[in-house]
């Protein structure tokens, strides 16, 4: 019990060792985005973040009903 506790303490501290090295070592270095908005590679699939697309689609939308503009209208009435 103790030694598979030691070994997955001894993998996990490697793995952070990794992770430090790209910031603490290169100048400038951070961790990269792992956000789907900032990936090159997805921005030329067209794929793009839930929230932008689903903002997308709303605009889209020949139903879309102008949230704000109905609420301001309501408010006046």
């Amino acid at each position: 019990m103790i030694e598979t506790l030691l070994i997955s303490t001894l993998i996990i501290a490697i793995g952070m060792a990794f992770f430090l090295v790209r910031v603490l070592f290169v100048k400038g270095g951070t961790f990269k985005s792992q956000h789907i908005h900032d990936s090159e590679a997805m921005k030329e699939r067209g794929i793009h973040c839930v929230m932008d697309q689903d903002r997308e689609m709303r605009r889209k939308s020949e139903f879309a009903v102008e949230e704000k503009l109905a609420r301001t209208l309501e408010l006046q009435e």
